[in-house]
């Protein structure tokens, strides 16, 4: 249950509480001891998304800057000038225009 504290370790825990503490102040002992501990594990569950997500940031970063060296890399290595081939386009040829005589 608790690792290797059983039963009668859990018994003499709770004898030697009752005894120094008296029954009235046990109850509330138990609530803040419940309540510490919630606390904790709150307090340590944030942490730990923290840093996952700090880690997650991390490596975005740094894949975002590795692309853009490899990038920045390759326009180096790329020719600075490209040429310029000349295309003709459907704009620029000429269309006959026909013309339809309805006179009849």
């Amino acid at each position: 249950m608790f690792g290797s504290i059983g039963m009668p370790e859990l018994i003499i825990i709770f004898v030697i509480a009752l005894i120094i503490f008296g029954p009235r102040k046990l109850p509330e002992l138990g609530r803040s001891l419940g309540k510490s501990l919630a606390e904790f594990k709150k307090a340590s569950n944030e942490l730990k998304s923290t840093l996952e997500e700090e880690i997650r940031l991390e490596e975005t970063r740094s894949t975002f800057e590795a692309s853009k060296a490899a990038n920045e890399a390759s326009k180096a290595a790329a020719p600075t000038t490209i040429p310029h081939t000349e295309t003709a386009t459907m704009a620029d040829e000429a269309v006959p225009v026909r013309t339809v005589d309805h006179s009849v």
